[in-house]
C-alpha cells in the first residue's frame, strides 16, 4: 500500500518533473502534441501554489515520491498527478482520500476542482460530481476540462482506519 506523507520544500522540483511527466504521457487520443507542450510548460508556475498550498504525496516502496495531490486554497484540489510509471496502482486514489480526510478535518464543507479528460474518472468513482464542462486557453492552445464538486460529510476521518 502506498506510504502518503507531507508534502515538503525539498520534494518541489520532484514534484514538478513528475507534473511534466504526467502531462508529456497523456494518451495521444485525449490531448495533442500542442496541447501537451503548452500544458506542461505551466510548470514553472507551480512553485508558488507549491509553497503555499497544503500538499501530500505518495511514495514508492523505496521511499521515493510517485505522486502528489495539492490543496490550494483549502476547498480546491489545485493538483493531482501521477510518475507515468506509477499510474494506476492506486496512488492518485489513496492521495484523494486523504485529502479528503485533511479537508474534513479542516471544516470544508465541500471541495471543487478542475479536471482533465485523465483525472475526471478517478475523481468521478471517487464520488466527485460534474457541475459543467468549460473551455479556455493555456499558452494560447484550446483545452477542454471539468469543473467538479464533492460534499465533504462529517464523519471519522480514514487516515489512520484499519480499512483503508
Amino acid at each position: 500500500m502506498p506510504a502518503i506523507r507531507a508534502m515538503a520544500r525539498e520534494d518541489h522540483h520532484q514534484l514538478i518533473a513528475i507534473y511534466q511527466a504526467a502531462v508529456l504521457s497523456c494518451d495521444p487520443s485525449l490531448y495533442s502534441s500542442a496541447q501537451k507542450s503548452a500544458w506542461a510548460a505551466q510548470a514553472t508556475q507551480l512553485h508558488e501554489p507549491l509553497q503555499s498550498g497544503q500538499g501530500l504525496v505518495s511514495c514508492a516502496d523505496d521511499g521515493s515520491v510517485v505522486a502528489f495531490a495539492l490543496r490550494a486554497p483549502l476547498d480546491r484540489l489545485s493538483l493531482l498527478y501521477c510518475d507515468p510509471k506509477a499510474q494506476r496502482q492506486g496512488h492518485g486514489q489513496r492521495l484523494l482520500m486523504a485529502l479528503e480526510d485533511q479537508a474534513r478535518l479542516d471544516g470544508c464543507q465541500i471541495l471543487r476542482t478542475e479536471a482533465s479528460f485523465v483525472s475526471k474518472p478517478l475523481l468521478i468513482r471517487q464520488g466527485w460530481m460534474v457541475r459543467w464542462r468549460e473551455e479556455l486557453l493555456i499558452n494560447g492552445v484550446r483545452f477542454e476540462r471539468f469543473n467538479l464538486w464533492k460534499p465533504i460529510l462529517k464523519e471519522w476521518p480514514r487516515l489512520n482506519s484499519s480499512n483503508s
